[in-house]
């Protein structure tokens, strides 16, 4: 079902996809086979936007939540295109009070508007635009040994994420090895102690392991520190870090912070939390859900600013909703045109 209501000249619609996955995508919490989605547009009939939000319920984001926020923001508010994406942001957040994942969706696709109607690119709004941009990682799901290897071997990539937090985290990463010399980043949701973490990170340092992100479950704040004492890999959060308010104290108890838009509310806190971090000088990593290249494609636009980038959602879906941002071997593509590129397939 598409819902749409018109606010001035511009149009607010959004619509629900199941989005099939390529493999079973498991991490340490659940195992995910088909992923829901829902599309945000902005239009005026001639200019669209588009923004993206997933079903996430480990963020409590439903269906249900989802539907209710974004209609919130319908019947409440006038749309103007001359508005900066700043301004639209501070007017819609206070109506979804903590639905995150329907606050980025809105803020991405008005940025798409915005930039479109300003006949520039998004990423051309950063004074960095122009700066090297980070390869993408992408994601190994847990698996059997045998099916993670397959992985690897199908999909021949400068960088994977391993999904970790199972009893043979040790046999994975060293049968993984053997089969790519590429770099691992390693993942393990919080599943594991302070005391593995530490243990672990002597091992991995041998195996051409660049960082362990969240290795522990949000909240160890003493677990944390000890961490960051011992480790002699550099840790990065991600549960930890969702929104603006964590930044300074993952500053103190990482090595660097993973920023996700759904989690923090889009592109526009994005930007605070970038901001934030590097007056803090730790690294900055940009991550995204199991989402459509619509989402993926407003997620890139912030790779110049970034040392990391995990933008693989859409590589690991059956099937897309959309053109836009590409890569190849890790190397972002972009579309050559205005805003973030995003062209939706026909129905």
């Amino acid at each position: 079902m598409v819902f749409s209501a018109f606010f001035m000249a511009i149009q607010l619609s959004f619509q629900f996809y199941d989005l099939p996955l390529r493999h079973p995508f498991t991490i340490s919490r659940y195992t995910v086979t088909v992923q829901k989605t829902v599309i945000v547009c902005l239009s005026d009939g001639v200019i669209s936007g588009y923004g993206e939000a997933t079903v996430n319920p480990y963020y409590n984001s439903t269906l249900e939540r989802l539907s209710t926020s974004l209609s919130k923001i319908q019947s409440a508010v006038d749309f103007n295109s001359f508005l900066h994406p700043e301004q639209l942001w501070q007017q819609i957040a206070p109506l979804v009070a903590d639905d995150y994942f329907a606050l980025c969706a809105v803020d991405i696709a008005y940025w798409d508007f915005y930039a479109r109607k300003n006949k520039r690119t998004l990423r051309s709004y950063w004074p960095d635009a122009k700066a090297k941009t980070p390869q993408t990682s992408y994601t190994i799901a847990i698996d059997t040994i045998a099916v993670m290897e397959q992985k690897v071997i199908e999909m021949p990539w400068p960088v994977y994420k391993i999904k970790l937090g199972t009893e043979h985290d040790l046999e994975i990463v060293e049968a993984l090895r053997k089969v790519t010399n590429s770099v691992f980043r390693l993942d393990a949701n919080g599943a594991w102690t302070a005391a593995q973490t530490i243990e672990y990170s002597k091992i991995f340092k041998n195996c051409n392991v660049e960082f362990i992100e969240q290795p522990l479950r949000a909240g160890d704040i003493d677990g944390m520190r000890l961490v960051k004492a011992k480790a002699v890999l550099p840790v990065i959060a991600d549960e930890s870090c969702q929104h603006e308010a964590d930044v300074n104290l993952c500053c103190e108890l990482f090595d660097g912070i993973n920023i996700k838009l759904m989690k923090c509310g889009g592109i526009t806190p994005a930007l605070r939390m970038i901001k934030a971090a590097r007056e803090k000088k730790v690294l900055i990593m940009a991550g995204c859900m199991t989402e459509s290249t619509v989402g993926i494609s407003g997620l890139v636009q912030l790779a110049p600013l970034l040392d990391y980038l995990d933008a693989d959602g859409a590589l690991l879906l059956k099937e897309d909703l959309a053109t836009g941002a590409a890569f190849d071997f890790g190397k972002i593509v972009y579309p050559n045109a205005c805003g973030t590129g995003v062209e939706m397939h026909p129905e």
